[in-house]
């Protein structure tokens, strides 16, 4: 994925009653609300990184929508590539190859059907990429409250060990020819 560079200009689609305070942006970058970024840094709470300023230069959807809701200022953050490294023993996972680095992790994956991370590796991040999960944001029971508590919208958080990714619906791992640990 290619980082996405200044200017920092978005188009917006609107799909509910309202903007949200958390939005997928382009490449890894995702776009906060400023509202939600202000909280974020004003708690301490760690793992985004840049908070720029974006301009919203389009907005698609119902334009009888538009007129009620006024458009909140975003930032657009990149969540870190986290010290947490998926423990494959522990994890669920469909490969179609083996992984081969112990760095990355990377390696075939197809299926997700519940994950740990390995014991050590997280060193606390709120927001992270996970090795061995690079396109999968995950955040900290610390960061899902703080959420709740401020009614920040537009995420959802599963636990880890129910968390699924199933895109070529392969279904879990055979685990019945696994040698018990």
């Amino acid at each position: 994925m290619l980082t996405w560079l200044p200017p920092y200009r978005a188009e917006l689609e609107l799909h509910g009653a309202g903007f949200g305070d958390f939005l997928e942006g382009p490449g890894r970058e995702v776009l906060l609300s400023e509202r939600l970024a202000e909280a974020f840094q004003k708690e301490g709470l760690t793992g985004l990184l840049g908070f720029h300023p974006v301009e919203v230069v389009r907005l698609r959807g119902r334009r009888k929508k538009f007129n009620a809701l006024t458009v909140p200022r975003y930032v657009v953050a990149t969540p870190c590539l986290g010290s947490g490294a998926v423990d494959e023993a522990r994890s669920r996972l469909r490969h179609t190859k083996p992984v081969t680095c112990p760095e990355c992790r990377s390696g075939g994956l197809d299926s997700i059907h519940g994950f740990a991370l390995e014991s050590g590796t997280w060193k606390g991040e709120d927001v992270f990429r996970a090795r061995g999960f690079r396109g999968c944001i995950v955040g900290s029971e610390r960061f899902a409250e703080f959420v709740k508590r401020h009614g920040f919208t537009n995420m959802k958080f599963t636990p880890t060990e129910e968390y699924v990714w199933d895109p070529l619906h392969k279904g879990p791992p055979d685990t019945s020819s696994a040698t018990p640990t």
